[in-house]
C-alpha cells in the first residue's frame, strides 16, 4: 500500500477517534487542525495515487468534516 494512503488511513482513525471525545467548543479546534494537516495529505494522495483515489479520499474526508463543509457552501452562496 502506497505511503499516502498509510497516512490517510491514519487521519481517519485520528478524526474518528477525535470524535468520540468530549469538547467544549464542539470540535472546532481539531477541525481546523485535521483541515490543516489533511490539505497537503490530500494532495499527496492526489500525486500518488491519481484523481480518482484522491477523489475517494476527498468523499470521505468531507464526510467526516461535514459541518466546516457546510458552513463553507453557506457562506459561498451568501457571496
Amino acid at each position: 500500500m502506497p505511503p499516502s494512503l498509510i497516512l490517510a488511513c491514519l487521519w481517519f482513525v485520528t478524526a474518528g477517534f477525535i470524535a468520540l471525545t468530549p469538547t467544549r467548543d464542539h470540535h472546532w479546534r481539531a477541525a481546523y487542525v485535521l483541515i490543516a494537516l489533511g490539505i497537503p495529505l490530500l494532495v499527496f494522495v492526489f500525486y500518488e495515487n491519481g484523481p480518482w483515489v484522491g477523489l475517494l479520499v476527498l468523499a470521505g474526508a468531507m464526510s467526516i468534516l461535514r459541518w466546516p463543509v457546510i458552513y463553507l457552501t453557506r457562506w459561498l452562496k451568501k457571496r
